[in-house]
């Protein structure tokens, strides 16, 4: 099997370079227009959004959060994805309510540098996340870690996905979504149908783990919605993507990136249901599919990942690029620079991958929870149209946004045991709701004082 995914991996990539024609202006490196000036249709725009937020690791994450807790975990991880419809509705305020053309510029102009600075921090560390995980996603397919086809996988993986993503810059990824996201609808499909007519997946087989409100899994969809209010805003990828179109075609883009990645997710999770519900005591999940599904769709399964893991990583460098070059202005905004950029985020995930943790999950959750800072920027700056909270308030809510996620970092990988013995996920609820509400209390505080003071002005007068 791994020769024949070897063969798919070099197919897919061939063609993904055939597809990157080489950007000759920053228009196209950095906001993907096409040679002739135009921006994304809609076709190829939602195609981009699912494909770049489908990647490895959500559909990893959706399997075994599926093959631990059942149906429940895989919808709490395809809740997820019900981040592209408040990320409309954040889209639609800064861009064409209160008409800015970047994230940076909404914050800058409502908190100062200090707006920027935080955000940046919060999605450069996203950024160099998800091309870790993707990376670590191949590894875990061809090989033991620290075996030397496990370290030849991810570093031909990276450098074959780096050099397309070199060529062509952010048009060239949308291109390469386009592509890529058709095969992963073929796959999916494929090994749907091929599960089905294995006679394994059924109601029983579904809901072998019964609805239990304490449960990790339902659990894990209440955090989710939480987190979705505040996590597509601190994802640059999706956001970058917002500004690319018009406005009906960008506001129809994410509608229906939702409902097809969340029908995306979930499918590809009752993979990792079958596995949970028929798994013999202490076997992995990957060895029950095997075991049930046969070699076939096992193939057609890791090649679903690989794709998925090629689609995001090209897109996260163009993301990287454009974040460094253009919106935090640390270098010039060219194509070599972009290139470098993009080679730089690639030797860090790689870096990560040797000698960083190996939890996929974890890295959704702490950067779930830091981006819950950005929830009453919205709900009060952005959506209720606050123009006078003060910076206090915006720093304070990004200090107790990462002391959470730190929190809950060091209490899932067992370093601490400060919020008692209670299931991981059940310690991060409790952590999301504290972050969310404090920082809604401190920007109403923010509010307050500064509605207060002209008052305390004319009695004092």
């Amino acid at each position: 099997m791994e020769i024949s995914l070897i063969i798919a991996v070099a197919a897919v990539a061939i063609v993904s370079v055939f597809l990157s024609p080489k950007a000759n202006s920053n228009n196209a490196f950095f906001n993907g227009h096409s040679p002739e000036g135009k921006p994304p249709g809609l076709l190829m725009l939602t195609f981009s959004q699912v494909t770049t937020w489908i990647f490895a690791r959500s559909l990893l994450n959706a399997a075994i959060l599926g093959f631990y807790y059942g149906l429940w975990g895989t919808l709490a991880y395809a809740a997820y994805y019900l981040s592209f419809l408040t990320g409309a509705k954040i889209i639609d305020s800064v861009r064409f309510e209160h008409g800015f053309n970047s994230i940076q510029a909404f914050l800058t102009d409502r908190f100062g540098s200090w707006g920027t600075r935080c955000y940046n921090f919060v999605i450069g560390v996203r950024l160099i996340s998800e091309v870790f995980a993707n990376i670590l996603v191949i590894g875990i397919l061809f090989g033991v870690a620290g075996s030397t086809s496990y370290t030849a996988a991810v570093v031909l993986f990276a450098v074959i996905t780096l050099v397309y993503s070199m060529l062509g810059g952010l048009h060239a990824s949308l291109r390469t979504d386009l592509f890529q996201m058709v095969l992963f609808l073929l796959l999916l499909g494929g090994l749907t149908i091929l599960v089905v007519s294995t006679g394994q997946l059924s109601t029983a087989t579904l809901m072998f783990k019964s609805f239990v409100i304490t449960d990790p899994g339902p659990v894990l969809i209440l955090v989710a919605l939480l987190q979705i209010w505040s996590y597509p805003m601190h994802d640059p990828v999706m956001m970058d993507r917002g500004f690319l179109a018009d406005r009906e075609t960008t506001r129809k883009s994410f509608y229906h990136a939702a409902w097809i990645s969340f029908i995306s997710i979930t499918l590809f999770g009752c993979f990792g249901i079958i596995a949970g519900a028929s798994a013999i005591s202490g076997e992995a999940m990957n060895e029950a599919l095997l075991r049930l599904l046969g070699e076939t769709p096992m193939l057609v399964f890791n090649i679903t990942l690989v794709i998925s893991a090629m689609s995001t990583l090209d897109s996260t460098l163009s993301s990287a690029s454009k974040l460094v070059a253009v919106d935090m202005k640390w270098i010039e905004p060219s194509l070599t620079n972009g290139r470098i950029t993009m080679a730089a985020f690639v030797l860090l995930g790689l870096l990560l991958v040797f000698v960083g943790n190996k939890d996929l999950f974890s890295a959704v959750a702490v950067s779930g929870t830091a981006s819950m800072y950005l929830a009453p920027v919205i709900f009060f700056s952005l959506w209720g149209k606050q123009t006078d909270i003060p910076l206090w308030s915006y720093l304070s809510c990004f200090v107790i946004a990462l002391a959470g996620a730190a929190l809950y970092f060091t209490e899932s990988s067992g370093h601490t045991h400060l919020l008692g013995e209670s299931h991981k996920y059940t310690k991060l609820l409790f952590i999301t709701i504290s972050v969310l509400v404090g920082g809604c209390l401190l920007f109403w505080a923010g509010m307050m004082s500064k509605n207060q003071q002209p008052t305390l002005t004319e009695t004092t007068i």
